[in-house]
C-alpha cells in the first residue's frame, strides 16, 4: 500500500503562483512524498520493510496518461529537476535548462516526474531516516542498493500515479544507467529511452575513483563505522576529499585550464611561491570550496551507497558479458548522447551500447557532441546538444499527438 504525505494536497507547481516566475520556468515547486508499506525485496536479498519516495511533477498528465516522462537523477542530484524550490527560492532544479515550458523537454506537452532515489539524503528513505526496528537512524545498517532496486521502487510510484507506460525515461550519468535499466527490466513500460553521458558498466578506472572516494570517507576519524549520527559529528573532511576527486573527473583538462590555468591565488614575495602546503593555486582554492560546500549538505553514507550502486551496474554480467543479449528484452526506441571530452564516461562506452542495440535491430539515434566541458556537459547549455534532445522530443510528441511545442515566441514545431 502507498500513502501520500499531507504536503501533496496542494498543486506543487502553483503553490506560490503569486510570486514572479522567470520566463520558461515551471515555477515554484513543492516536494511530494509517497510512503509504501509493502516491503521491497532488494537485489542483495535483503528487504526494506517500508519506505518513502520524495518526488516532484511538472506539467499535466493527459487523459490518456500517455505523456509522462520520468527523469532519473545523477549521483549528487535529487527529485528537484526543474523550477524553483518553494521552501528555498535560491534552489533551482538541477536540469532547469532542459525541462520547462518551451524547453527541450517541454512541460506544456509532457508530464515530467523526478523521483529521489532510495538511499539518498534528499527526502527518500536512506541512511539518515529512522529504522523502524530500532528507532534510530539506519546509518551503516541501511541495505546496499542497485540501479535495479531503484527501478523497482520507481515503478511502484508510477503504478500509484496510474502510469502504465512512460512516453520516455531519461537520465544523464547515473540517471542514464537507470533509464537503460528501465528499458531492460520494464520493456512494456518505456516508449523511448534517452541515455546521456552514461555507460552500461563502469570501467576499472571508474571503480578505482569510487574506491578512493569511499576510502577518504571511511578513514575519516569522524566516520565511526557509518554511525556518526549518534556521535553528533560528520566525516566532513573525508566527504570533502571525495567530492574534490569526483569534481576533477567531471570536468575536462581544457575547461580547468581555461578557468584556472596555473594562476596563483596570491603570489608570494616578488611574484614567487610561498613554499608551503597552504593554497597556492586557484584550482586548489576552487576544489577545496567545492568539497567543503558538498560536505555541508550531502550525507556520507549516501555517498557510499550511490557510488557502490554505480560499481554494481552491469546488466551484461548475467549474460557472460554479452551486452547484446542483455539489451535484447528492450523494446523502446533509443536516443544516446555522448560528449567527446567526457573521459569519465567516454563516447566509446556509448557506442558499445549503440552497437548492442543495433544488433537487436532497435531504433537508435546517436549523437556525439564535440563539447569542451567533459562529463558535466550533460548539465550545461550547449545549443547543439539541446537541439538534439528537443528534436527527439518533438518526434515523440508527434507520434503521441501531443501538439506543437510552444515558447515565448510562439509555435516552434
Amino acid at each position: 500500500m502507498a500513502k501520500l504525505s499531507d504536503n501533496t494536497l496542494k498543486n506543487p507547481a502553483t503553490c506560490q503562483a503569486d510570486k514572479a516566475v522567470p520566463a520558461g520556468s515551471v515555477g515554484y515547486v513543492s516536494v511530494q512524498e509517497l510512503s509504501f508499506t509493502e516491503p521491497l525485496i532488494l537485489s542483495s536479498g535483503q528487504t526494506l520493510p517500508a519506505y518513502t519516495l520524495a518526488y516532484e511533477t511538472y506539467g499535466e498528465l493527459n487523459a490518456e496518461r500517455s505523456n509522462a516522462v520520468l527523469v532519473c537523477h545523477a549521483l549528487n542530484a535529487s527529485h528537484h529537476v526543474a523550477g524553483i524550490n518553494a521552501d528555498n527560492p535560491q534552489q533551482v532544479g538541477w536540469w532547469d535548462n532542459m525541462v520547462g515550458p518551451g524547453k527541450a523537454l517541454d512541460t506544456k506537452r509532457f508530464f515530467v516526474i523526478g523521483i529521489n532515489n532510495l538511499g539518498s539524503c534528499f527526502g527518500s528513505t536512506g541512511p539518515t531516516a529512522i529504522n523502524p526496528a530500532t528507532g534510530q537512524p539506519w546509518g551503516a545498517s541501511f541495505p546496499l542498493l542497485t540501479v535495479e532496486d531503484w527501478v523497482r521502487a520507481q515503478a511502484r510510484l508510477a503504478d500509484y500515479l496510474g502510469i502504465k507506460k512512460f512516453a520516455a525515461v531519461m537520465g544523464g550519468s547515473l540517471g542514464g544507467m537507470q533509464a537503460l535499466s528501465w528499458a531492460i527490466t520494464c520493456p512494456e513500460r518505456v516508449g523511448d529511452c534517452i541515455v546521456i553521458a552514461s555507460t552500461a558498466k563502469l570501467t576499472a578506472q571508474n571503480i578505482a575513483f569510487n574506491e578512493v572516494a569511499r576510502r577518504a570517507i571511511t578513514t575519516d576519524p569522524d566516520f565511526h563505522g557509518g554511525d556518526y549520527y549518534k556521535h553528533g559529528v560528520v566525516p566532513a573532511h573525508g566527504l570533502a576529499v571525495a567530492r574534490m576527486l569526483g569534481h576533477i573527473t567531471y570536468q575536462s583538462d581544457a575547461v580547468m585550464g581555461a578557468k584556472f590555468g596555473r594562476a596563483q591565488r596570491t603570489p608570494g614575495p616578488n611574484g614567487g611561491y610561498h613554499y608551503n602546503y597552504d593554497i597556492e593555486f586557484e584550482i586548489e582554492s576552487y576544489l577545496r570550496y567545492q568539497g567543503e560546500k558538498f560536505s555541508r549538505y550531502f550525507d556520507a553514507n549516501t555517498y557510499l551507497l550511490l557510488t557502490r550502486a554505480l560499481d554494481y551496474f552491469d546488466p551484461a554480467q548475467a549474460y557472460g558479458g554479452d551486452l547484446g543479449l542483455a539489451l535484447a528484452p528492450a523494446k523502446a526506441r533509443f536516443l544516446l548522447v555522448a560528449f567527446t571530452t567526457d573521459w569519465r564516461f567516454a563516447p566509446e562506452q556509448t557506442r558499445a551500447m549503440v552497437r548492442a542495440l543495433l544488433k537487436n535491430q532497435r531504433q537508435v539515434t546517436y549523437a556525439e557532441i564535440d563539447a569542451p566541458h567533459g562529463h558535466d556537459a550533460f548539465l550545461l547549455d550547449d545549443k547543439r546538444y539541446h537541439a538534439v534532445v528537443q528534436g527527439y522530443y518533438d518526434n515523440i510528441a508527434k507520434r503521441l499527438g501531443l501538439g506543437p511545442r510552444e515558447c515565448t515566441y510562439g509555435v516552434l514545431a
